[in-house]
């Protein structure tokens, strides 16, 4: 298995489908995906059982994903569901992909045909 190599990220977390959310930024989503599923730190995330990685988004810079941060905090529930729907509808946990241990669910059956993987990350930037 190869190295994972952090990253900066903006990230949602929920304590069950449809349930409490919690949106942060780190700059490792590894880490804080263990943080959060061990309940490391007091705090909103613990207190509502946010455990579930159900969206994120790498950036290149901190400042962009804090400002994604801030702009997701910002936005009503009803479009931050439709947000963590669009790529996860079945709001399954992304943790266990991420880190390798499972296939990535938002990937779909014919990302694997023509166009691949450059057909999903289209769908991610369009939000088809």
């Amino acid at each position: 298995m190869s190295e994972r190599r952090p990253f900066i990220a903006t990230y949602i977390e929920a304590s069950r489908p449809h349930g409490v959310l919690y949106i942060g930024m780190t700059s490792n989503l590894y880490e804080r995906g263990h943080q959060h599923r061990n309940r490391a730190f007091e705090g909103f995330a613990r207190r509502y059982g946010c455990g579930l990685l159900v969206w994120y988004e790498q950036f290149e810079l901190v400042t962009a994903a804090i400002r994604k941060e801030k702009a997701l905090k910002r936005w009503n529930r009803v479009w931050k569901l439709e947000l963590i729907e669009r790529t996860n509808p079945e709001w399954v946990d992304l943790y266990p992909s991420l880190c390798g241990w499972a296939p990535d669910p938002r990937v779909k059956p014919e990302d694997d045909g023509e166009g691949g993987v450059k057909a999903f990350l289209k769908r991610l930037e369009t939000g088809e």
